[in-house]
């Protein structure tokens, strides 16, 4: 189980050690349509598939280096919700760092240090996108932060690149607490 406070407090932790993503935009995925089969690695290596969460929402945060903070307010907002205990251990939380500029060597090996140490300090597995194939499966925009909730049932509850709005946050808790609420 993904531990979503510790995540949600560090204010886009899973993009910190990350750089200017690709400025390719791609559409997001509509409300409505059915969680793609794609997979992200952690630093280690290990892979993580979407697939794995059936049954569970889903809340995947992309984020690069430069959009880390944008949605700060959306993160500190999740990090009160997180606080109880039904939502750290029902909501599936999939930060994905875009790196794919930092896919070479040597530096993929720094980076992996510097995700691996960000990892341990949030108390959660930050997953990284190399070479784009993650947001592309997804439809993801690059270059901003990107918010997309899967309920329960696979599908897309919520999807948005860019800033969330105060009216947008109280939108996606809602929505969290439905879908945490409806498993009880």
């Amino acid at each position: 189980m993904k531990n979503l406070a510790l995540v949600l407090r560090s204010g886009g932790a899973a993009a910190a050690v990350c750089v200017l993503s690709s400025t390719i935009a791609h559409a997001l995925p509509q409300v409505g349509a059915q969680l793609p089969s794609a997979q992200v690695v952690d630093s280690d290596d290990r892979r993580f598939d979407l697939g794995s969460t059936r049954g569970r929402p889903v809340l995947v945060v992309y984020e690069d280096k430069e959009s880390a903070h944008v949605n700060d307010a959306f993160k500190e907002e999740l990090a009160r919700l997180a606080r109880d205990g039904r939502y750290k251990s029902s909501v599936s939380l999939v930060p994905v760092a875009d790196v794919r500029r930092y896919d070479y060597w040597p530096v993929r090996g720094f980076v992996k240090d510097a995700i691996r140490d960000e990892s341990k300090k949030q108390g959660t597995s930050i997953y990284c996108d190399w070479n784009g194939d993650f947001s592309r499966k997804m439809s993801l925009q690059t270059g901003t932060s990107s918010v997309v909730l899967f309920g329960r049932s696979g599908r897309v509850l919520f999807a948005k690149a860019g800033q969330l709005t105060a009216g947008e946050i109280r939108e996606v808790v809602a929505l969290l607490r439905a879908e945490v609420q409806g498993a009880s």
